[in-house]
């Protein structure tokens, strides 16, 4: 395979998504005064507020402003889910007064998908953290960011090199070194909603070698599930011109559940000729980078002859307005970025940056590394204010608890019968854990440093 299709297998695959390039100076338009605005977001309190900071500590961080990047493959992609995020929390929390006084400032650090090396670079000479954001090959960066003592508050992270790698706080229950995020998911599909399709489960999947590992996991994950892998085919990341012979392959294996990683227009197109064999499938898992309004308008007929499902693991969904913090959400959106579309990974990110704000203003004037890292994993329930089940931050071993299906409509995504126990979410199942080989996340250690470094 050419050099160049391995880099746009990995944008294919969607796993993660970036925010747009320059110095983008979120934050710089405020809506109200410090005095007025509010400092509270979902349950959580006093987030951000005002402060008479005198001291500059650390690299990043000055008696005015706390300066941090955040990464995004931007110039590749064209997807701005992280600035909007970015813009949208920072503006919000300047008007509230910053972290105890201190201005925040997002750097945004374009890697154009292959600068990662480069622009952790930048970040490494100026740069407090990095907060919200993500690159689809961090793993090329970790090694810098660990050798110069970098925090990351991620949104999503895509290396397993990467993936739980020292210095890394993830907010959202997302992301799993040595643990499957979507057993939950497998299990329910294959023993209890459509356990008839177990015998003939179907795998497509990005070819490239990030997404590789993506798919071994999953066949390890899915047999230990009982499910019988009886189709295994990767494709052309760049894209299918026609994916008939694909479509016809399904067919004549029988496959009745199929997992699709990769992107989600890709997908349309495969069940759109799928459709119009009339050949339909008990599920299929569009994986929950497809839970988007668009995904839905390409599927076209196929919205309501297939069945797609995707699973949020502990995220509420969007729709939901019952939640308070998904509707703060939306309004914060409404005002400061009335164009923009919140997106899982923009949530994520949310998230993130809400922690990396209450752990840093817990520091107060004397704002360090170690201080921010140290506050946030003193989590043990972190929620996001409410847009997400509880994560557990304090534990270097922490594994799903729960998760939540949603099926896609003609009339947009829908709650599938999942049978939820708790708050919307189905929580409580035994989590699986990889037996197989796999890289492992880059510790200080790798780089010969250790945790007593930080400062």
């Amino acid at each position: 395979m050419k050099p160049h299709r391995k880099v746009v297998a990995v944008v294919a695959m969607a796993l993660l998504v970036a925010a747009c390039g320059g110095r983008s100076g979120p934050g710089t338009e405020e809506t109200s005064s410090p005095a007025t605005a509010s400092t509270a977001f979902g349950d959580l309190s006093a987030v951000c507020g005002p402060g008479t900071p005198s001291s500059a500590p650390t690299q990043g961080v000055t008696a005015k402003e706390v300066k941090v990047g955040v990464f995004t493959d931007v110039g590749f992609t064209k997807k701005p889910e992280l600035v909007d995020a970015a813009n949208v929390f920072t503006t919000w929390c300047n008007a509230a007064g910053g972290i105890n006084g201190r201005r925040v400032v997002a750097e945004t650090r374009d890697t154009k998908m292959m600068e990662v090396r480069q622009r952790m670079l930048d970040a490494c000479r100026e740069d407090f953290a990095l907060v919200g954001g993500s690159a689809s090959l961090d793993g090329l960066g970790v090694k810098d960011r660990l050798s110069c003592l970098l925090p990351e508050f991620s949104a999503q992270v895509s290396q397993p090199e990467n993936i739980e790698s020292d210095l890394q706080v993830n907010a959202s229950p997302s992301t799993y070194a040595r643990y499957e995020p979507y057993s939950g998911l497998r299990q329910w599909l294959l023993k209890q909603a459509y356990p008839q399709s177990a015998g003939a489960v179907g795998i497509i999947n990005g070819d490239s070698p990030v997404t590789k590992v993506l798919g071994a996991k999953a066949v390890e994950s899915i047999t230990a599930a009982g499910g019988t892998v009886t189709y295994n085919e990767l494709y052309p990341a760049a894209g299918v011109s026609d994916w008939t012979p694909y479509a016809q392959s399904i067919k004549s294996k029988g496959v009745r559940g199929l997992f699709f990683l990769g992107s989600y227009a890709q997908l349309a197109k495969l069940e759109d000729v799928l459709t119009g064999m009339d050949y339909k499938l008990d599920w299929i898992d569009a994986n929950n980078n497809a839970y988007n309004g668009s995904f839905v308008e390409l599927l076209g007929r196929s919205a309501d002859y297939q069945n797609n499902i995707v699973d949020l693991g502990g995220v509420v969904p969007f729709e939901n307005e019952s939640v308070a913090a998904m509707r703060q959400l939306r309004e914060l959106y409404k005002t400061h970025a009335p164009d923009a579309e919140i997106t899982m990974p923009a949530l994520r990110a949310f998230s993130s940056w809400l922690l990396f704000a209450k752990a840093a203003s817990s520091c107060g004037d004397e704002l360090t590394r170690k201080c921010v890292v140290d506050a946030a994993k003193k989590e043990t329930a972190w929620t996001g204010g409410g847009l997400h089940t509880a994560n557990d931050l304090s534990s270097e071993d922490a594994a799903p608890r729960c998760f939540s299906v949603l099926r896609a409509t003609s009339q947009g995504w829908k709650p599938a019968d999942f049978a939820p126990n708790q708050d919307g979410f189905r929580c409580g199942g035994e989590p699986y854990r990889y037996t197989g080989n796999y890289p492992a996340p880059m510790t200080l250690a790798d780089v010969g440093k250790s945790m007593s470094d930080l400062k």
